[in-house]
């Protein structure tokens, strides 16, 4: 078996791209987008801050719930990685702004499949940091 080619530029464009596309949309509440972008399967995995969420059914449910959408951040540090054609993952490290009084540093990972209608999140996963471990 040959190894998958490692953070091809021209898939590495296409996930930076769908990935700007789901912070904006993170940042506006645009619930639709943020839908779209979220594989419509019962495999779908989210971990947040608070909650866990299994399956696109009740990822999308608590979006929808959710008053005034996520708290407003600011990238900090961002890691993008593609493994083959189809495969990708992107990690971020945030700090929630001081205004929404819940400000600190955070983590989001994603893991991206690229299908048929194009890049899905399979599975996420968002944590808010510790003073300790």
């Amino acid at each position: 078996m040959s190894e998958p080619a490692v953070d091809d530029p021209e898939v590495l464009a296409e996930v930076e791209a769908v990935f700007a596309l789901y912070e904006q949309a993170l940042m506006q509440n645009d619930v639709a987008t943020l839908d779209a972008l979220f594989w419509q399967s019962p495999h779908t995995v989210r971990y947040g801050v608070g909650e866990n969420l299994y399956g696109s059914e009740a990822i999308f449910a608590f979006r929808r719930a959710r008053p005034g959408g996520s708290p407003p951040r600011t990238v900090l540090r961002r890691a993008v990685s593609s493994f083959g054609r189809d495969f990708a993952t992107t990690c971020i490290e945030f700090r929630r702004t001081a205004t929404h009084g819940d400000a600190g540093v955070g983590r989001q990972t994603q893991c991206w499949v690229r299908f048929e209608d194009g890049w899905r999140i399979v599975t996420a996963h968002v944590s808010l940091m510790a003073d300790f471990s």
